[in-house]
């Protein structure tokens, strides 16, 4: 490892440390500035980097176990803006830097990166149902929430995942705990993260191109992945574009305009199509039913509308 990498990586890593945090400050309603309340955004922002770093700590042991040469994980931060939203980071990113020898490699090393993060994301999440705070947390925060009624109307709202809400009914007490509603879950630093570790998992999943769900899909179905490529990119965008006609007055419970902006990345930045491999040799059955079994977190994980505002 050499001071550059250090330097370049480390650095990255206490920027976005830092943003993270400054960024679970704000999610609690105080004061992101007073740095007084600094360790008020540690849970949230040592829960989310622990989803990233196993994320990308997943790809980074897959590609040494198969002999490819990989690069420490870059995390990217996102400056706390007043007004705009911002989880504090744009997420983290490895890359390889000798070719990937066969479809097996491939496999894997796409695949370790979501199945890692998404193990992450389910202790994030069973910890923060299990451990739900009691109904002064919020009150400390909405001083009349159980008084008054609560505005609705360009609220934000967190979208529902299956996953999210089948953790949600199985894991807390609803006789005894506070579960908060999508309107107000972000103020619980365990509850935001595992949903955004869901977000994640799922926009990585996707089948398309070179993302985690493109390696994937590749190596499982060969040059018939580009069918599946061209699917999802057009539920992605069809999603964005209905996203946007509350914008032309046409009222919709379904879809998000980031998800435009998502499939036009994914069409001229990312591809659509993965590039092929030399070593074009068969999956064995095991990473078959892995491949599956990953196509199923994205199908949990999924969230149509991430965000809304009095949904």
């Amino acid at each position: 490892m050499t001071i550059k990498t250090i330097l370049i990586n480390g650095g990255l890593f206490a920027a976005t440390f830092f943003t993270t945090t400054v960024a679970g400050v704000a999610w609690l309603n105080l004061d992101p500035f007073d740095l007084y309340n600094f360790a008020a955004g540690l849970p949230y922002s040592l829960s989310l980097l622990f989803i990233l770093t196993c994320h990308e700590f997943g790809h980074y042991f897959a590609a040494r176990y198969h002999g490819v040469n990989a690069t420490l994980p870059y995390y990217i931060p996102s400056p706390f803006i007043p007004g705009f939203l911002s989880f504090g980071t744009f997420g983290a990113v490895i890359r390889t830097t000798t070719p990937v020898p066969d479809k097996r490699a491939m496999f894997d090393i796409g695949a370790a990166g979501p199945l890692a993060g998404f193990a992450a994301t389910l202790l994030v999440l069973f910890y923060g149902f299990t451990h739900l705070p009691g109904r002064d947390f919020i009150t400390a925060i909405h001083p009349d929430y159980f008084t008054a009624p609560q505005p609705v109307d360009g609220a934000l709202t967190f979208g529902r995942t299956l996953l999210y809400d089948f953790l949600s009914l199985t894991l807390a007490d609803p006789m005894n705990d506070f579960v908060p509603p999508m309107s107000e879950m972000y103020h619980y630093p365990y509850l935001i993260t595992g949903w955004f570790g869901l977000l994640v998992t799922a926009m990585n999943l996707l089948p398309v191109g070179q993302l985690d769900g493109g390696h994937i899909a590749y190596a499982m179905f060969g040059e018939r992945h580009r069918h599946i490529a061209r699917g999802a990119f057009v539920l992605i965008l069809t999603l964005g574009v209905l996203g946007w006609l509350p914008e032309a007055g046409i009222e919709t419970s379904v879809g998000w305009f980031g998800w435009f902006f998502w499939a036009v990345i994914l069409f001229f930045i990312i591809k659509l199509h993965h590039p092929p491999v030399e070593d074009e040799t068969p999956l064995d059955p095991n990473r078959m039913l892995t491949g599956w079994i990953t196509f199923g977190i994205l199908a949990v994980s999924f969230a149509p509308t991430p965000f809304g505002f009095g949904l």
